[in-house]
């Protein structure tokens, strides 16, 4: 039984809170001023040549300076907009492709899969004993952890006194409960609660 706690129950890629590896920051190279400059007066250049020919084509005219100007405005409020810009957002993994997008939640995506696991539960008495009853076992003992300092493997007695004989007996026998009840289950939650 892992004694990694939450983060082994959501799939957090194996790491645990007492594992944990750090990822260096990425380095962000800067450019020298004047080859950002040079390339803001190329890019300027370029399309008032391209505004100056569109606007000839439809016979308008427009003082080159206030065109010239208008565009050295606007690349200053995208240079400033760039600057107060919130860096971007991590990239979740996810094992599905259908939430792998940026506004995907590790948290949501996780409270979906055992919502489904729940629901084949019901009627699969196996894949309770495989599935649910594991998780209930990792929040038990993550529960006993954090408010009582131990585990079921650590201080066995203790933990029984804890949970009570219903929800240690379903957790030490996996074999021995068929079938999931929802009022097991509520009975269950509810001892794990009163820890």
């Amino acid at each position: 039984m892992s004694d990694g706690g939450l983060d082994d129950l959501f799939g957090a890629g194996g790491t645990t809170s007492r594992r944990r590896v750090e990822e260096p920051e990425a380095v962000v190279k800067r450019r020298s001023i004047a080859v950002t400059l040079i390339g803001n007066a190329v890019v300027i250049g370029l399309a008032a040549v391209v505004i100056t020919a569109g606007l000839r084509a439809v016979d308008l005219t427009i003082s080159l300076l206030l065109l010239i100007a208008l565009l050295v405005g606007l690349r200053l409020v995208i240079h400033a907009v760039r600057a107060v810009a919130p860096p971007p957002a991590p990239k979740l993994r996810s094992k599905t492709g259908a939430e792998a997008g940026p506004s995907a939640d590790a948290l949501r995506s996780a409270v979906r899969r055992w919502e489904r696991n729940l629901d084949r539960a019901n009627s699969d008495p196996e894949l309770y004993a495989r599935n649910v009853l594991p998780v209930l076992a990792e929040l038990t003992d993550e529960r006993l952890r954090l408010r009582h300092g131990i585990t079921r493997a650590t201080d066995p007695r203790r933990a029984r006194e804890l949970l009570g004989d219903e929800l240690w007996s379903a957790l030490a026998d996996p074999g021995r409960r068929r079938g999931l009840k929802a009022r097991d289950v509520e009975t269950y939650l509810d001892a794990m609660e009163r820890l």
